[in-house]
């Protein structure tokens, strides 16, 4: 069994994301990510760096940012900051966009356009001339410029930052399993569904000539601890339905599912209003079912989240980033539930690596 990292999700805003940081190293958390939607939170980049001054332990992360509202270069040399602060703490957690473009009147990113951002992302961060885009400055006329792009300032004594790609469908999987350093799937908690997009990065691996094994398996995992199933599911729903969205995003349903799951997706896929984007008692919270919420996510009992949990680590799953009660629930219930979680759950899960 793969030793297992538990992350929690918060955001940068301000003056409120380093307490989020120094809360989650004392609790227990190896890693934090902060989202990154600029309409909705803080910067991600400069709460990361805040945070890493006010931890000395967590590791920390984007969940997620995207390859549109910045240039390679620029997302490159933000996270290689928070990583220089950190002493290597850092993650650059990547997907195709979502809440970010959506304030912005843009849907994800391309699969092209996916793909060569990642290429240039990482060889910004392994401190290589990259290829420019675009030739405009020629009519500078300058007596010199530049040939190439690369992060100068770069130490070459601290290590590289890794890239985690956010993916749910198969082409995405693909692209990550071949040009990320992780890939933290966002498919359910199913362990049939996670079990599919892990030999899906294997098989795209293989095909591209690499270890099939060679790279780092998460799953983002929507978990509510609480006696009551029903209660937890209420503080979870809106979550839930957010990434629950991505196996459905546009239009085509992606994994293994089963005709009632197929059903519940296919309804959120129409109810979706990006104005409660993880809100509970949304439109979108209201096509969910207990039966679908019981197998995309883990509500219930803390030792019934252990359980679930333990599934997937033990398909070898090595970290599990943890969504917990969403916006709009009872706020005293989900501050209960989490400490639930951090007191119950998180050390039966710490557990396994002993």
């Amino acid at each position: 069994m793969s030793p297992v990292e538990m992350w929690t999700l918060g955001s940068g805003v301000p003056r409120a994301g380093t307490a989020f940081a120094e809360r989650a190293e004392a609790r227990g958390w190896d890693g934090a990510l902060m989202v990154d939607s600029q309409n909705l939170v803080g910067d991600c980049f400069i709460g990361l760096a805040l945070a890493a001054k006010a931890t000395t332990k967590l590791k920390l992360g984007t969940g997620v940012t995207n390859p549109w509202t910045r240039h390679p270069a620029v997302t490159a040399s933000a996270i290689a900051t928070v990583q220089a602060e950190s002493d290597g703490r850092a993650v650059l957690g990547i997907g195709r966009g979502d809440s970010a473009l959506a304030h912005l009147g843009l849907s994800p990113a391309p699969l092209p356009t996916f793909r060569r951002f990642l290429e240039h992302l990482q060889g910004y961060l392994r401190g290589e001339d990259v290829a420019l885009d675009s030739s405009d400055i020629d009519r500078l006329g300058l007596a010199g410029q530049p040939a190439t792009s690369r992060l100068q300032w770069l130490r070459p004594a601290m290590p590289k930052v890794p890239v985690d790609v956010a993916a749910t469908g198969p082409k995405v999987i693909a692209l990550g399993a071949v040009l990320g350093d992780r890939i933290t799937f966002a498919v359910g908690a199913k362990p049939e569904r996670v079990a599919w997009a892990m030999e899906t990065a294997r098989a795209a691996r293989r095909a591209a000539g690499l270890d099939p094994d060679g790279i780092s398996f998460g799953a983002y995992v929507n978990c509510v601890a609480h006696t009551d199933p029903e209660v937890a599911y209420r503080l979870g729903e809106g979550g839930l339905a957010s990434f629950a969205r991505f196996s459905v995003m546009q239009g085509q349903i992606h994994g293994p599912v089963s005709d009632s799951e197929r059903g519940v997706l296919s309804r959120l896929h129409d109810a979706y209003d990006m104005n409660a984007h993880t809100q509970g008692a949304s439109p979108q919270a209201a096509v969910l079912t207990t039966d679908f919420a019981d197998g995309f996510g883990v509500f219930g009992p803390p030792e019934h989240c252990v359980a679930r949990l333990r599934d997937l680590v033990d398909l070898g799953i090595e970290r599990i980033v943890v969504i917990g009660g969403g916006a709009g629930g009872d706020r005293t219930e989900s501050s209960k539930a989490n400490q639930r979680f951090v007191a119950e759950v998180l050390p039966a899960l710490h557990e396994l690596n002993r």
